[in-house]
């Protein structure tokens, strides 16, 4: 449940100058509300913070590595910045990114290059990973963009979400395209199988969709209960899991079409952003809880140890990566 002393201010909203941290399982609203309680992730009128970001432990000082052999990024959603956590942990250190407002999807390229979805400036910011200044990714019209996937060819995906789309922006620089889908309603998080089918978390309409890489109709992922999905990701067997934000969860779809099952985080609030470590490991931002959260292959549930976090939205970690 929401945190009720908590509450953010939307000035997008027609009406309600300020909503509840988190959405409410399982009640419909009208659109607009629904769709900006969706997130207190969309934008609030705050400043960017100028606070350090917490350190967190690492083996140097007797406590076990934070995560496994790659680094983890993470989106702090409300500090307006995203952090880099060094492989095997460590102190987290600022990514150099300026000027961001409530960032909140991210991904990274094979080059090292992350891709943030600027969520409160309406825009996608590229950092290159070799350091370069920051740009902005050539978009037309965006509209509170949140989730990013990236193809093998290094074509851009962007959940477009108040604009109820998903847009592709192709790696060879011949603008930006809207893909075919039908009856999206706040497209969330993002995801691409080994196939190139794009998954889209359809959050107003509590499913996600799969729109095929050749062309074909769009169809539904067959799911049970799901309650305003957000994040999404695919583990090396082709599983494909999903945050249900609505229920507080994450569940996971066999690549197979066996049965929906819940993966065992507890005492989750409004998960958000899911990446895969190279061990295999899941992350999960949980959203209203001010922390990520990892769950090993062997089981086990652990708090990644980085102090400060508040409403942490995406994390990304390199592609490379086993399956949970």
């Amino acid at each position: 449940m929401s945190r009720p002393a908590t509450t953010r201010s939307i000035p997008w909203a027609p009406s309600a100058p300020s909503i509840p941290s988190a959405p409410k399982p399982g009640r419909r609203q009208p659109r607009w509300r629904l769709a900006a309680t969706a997130a207190a992730l969309l934008l609030c009128a705050a400043p960017v913070a100028s606070a350090a970001p917490g350190t967190t432990p690492g083996a140097a000082d007797g406590h076990p590595p934070a995560h496994g052999a790659a680094p983890l990024y993470v989106s702090d959603y409300s500090d307006n910045t995203v952090l880099r956590l060094p492989p095997g942990g460590g102190a987290p250190v600022m990514v150099a990114v300026t000027g961001l407002i409530r960032p909140t999807g991210m991904v990274l390229a094979p080059s090292g290059d992350l891709y943030i979805s600027d969520t409160g400036n309406n825009r996608v910011v590229r950092v290159p990973g070799d350091g370069g200044p920051q740009s902005v990714v050539p978009t037309t019209d965006l509209s509170r963009p949140i989730g990013l996937a990236l193809n093998a060819d290094g074509d851009l995906y962007i959940a477009d979400s108040f604009n109820d789309r998903v847009v592709k922006v192709p790696a060879d620089g011949s603008g930006q395209a809207t893909v075919p889908t039908t009856g999206l309603l706040h497209p969330d998080g993002l995801a691409l199988d080994k196939a190139g089918n794009l998954f889209v978390a359809d959050f107003v309409n509590d499913r996600v969709v799969k729109v095929p890489a050749d062309g074909g109709p769009q169809t539904t992922v067959p799911t049970t209960g799901l309650s305003q999905p957000t994040g999404l990701a695919f583990g090396r067997g082709g599983d494909l899991f999903v945050s249900d934000s609505g229920n507080d969860r994450v569940v996971r779809l066999p690549a197979g079409g066996g049965p929906q099952r819940t993966v065992p985080a507890v005492g989750l609030n409004s998960p958000y952003g899911l990446a895969f470590d190279p061990a295999g490991a899941l992350y999960i931002a949980d959203f209203n809880n001010d922390r990520v959260v990892k769950l090993p292959v062997r089981g086990g549930q652990r708090t990644v140890p980085v102090a400060g976090l508040r409403t942490p939205a995406g994390v990304a970690i390199p592609s490379e990566r086993a399956g949970y």
